[in-house]
């Protein structure tokens, strides 16, 4: 299986490096929401897991976000979200070794990048919506860059804030 993952790996051009342990791999997938999603494959006799993280813990709206992740769990083929201790989400699976092959990886994978991308600016509205308007209100109040909050300015911006031509970068 280690021979079929890194053959994989090499073909796909994406990012990756051995994990801390000897039986993981850790490959960078490039998003559009989430700019990055850093996903974990670590090789069993008998399996493949994999776990890559998706938003820390909500600071708030908890029942909202696990509710919308519930539902998205219905759609996943063969991964789930999950919580670890600390409320932080993951998004998580297996697949049995002998099912191990260029394809299902270039599939796991891509299902991956999708339940950590896709819903992501939907995830930080509803968890993280107080802390991104002060943190909007920051920024123009100092005249500093929108550029990492301008997919939410719909929602952010007050009248007379900047437009984000005026804005420094």
């Amino acid at each position: 299986m280690r021979a079929t993952i890194e053959a994989f790996l090499a073909a796909s051009g994406l990012e990756w490096e051995p994990g801390a342990r000897d039986d993981e791999y850790v490959v960078a997938l490039p998003g559009e929401k989430k700019l990055k999603t850093i996903a974990s494959l670590i090789v069993s006799d008998t399996a493949l897991s994999v776990s890559a993280f998706v938003i820390r813990n909500p600071d708030e709206n908890h029942a909202e976000v696990y509710r919308f992740l519930l539902r998205r769990n219905l759609r996943l083929p063969g991964l789930a979200y999950s919580v670890d201790k600390a409320g932080d989400v993951f998004v998580t699976g297996r697949l049995p070794a002998a099912g191990v092959d260029v394809d299902s990886l270039d599939q796991l994978l891509g299902v991956v990048l999708t339940a950590c991308d896709e819903p992501f600016n939907e995830l930080l509205v509803m968890g993280f919506l107080s802390s991104m308007r002060k943190e909007w209100e920051w920024r123009v109040s100092r005249g500093e860059s929108l550029r990492n909050l301008e997919a939410f300015r719909g929602i952010l911006a007050r009248p007379g804030d900047p437009d984000p031509g005026s804005a420094p970068t």
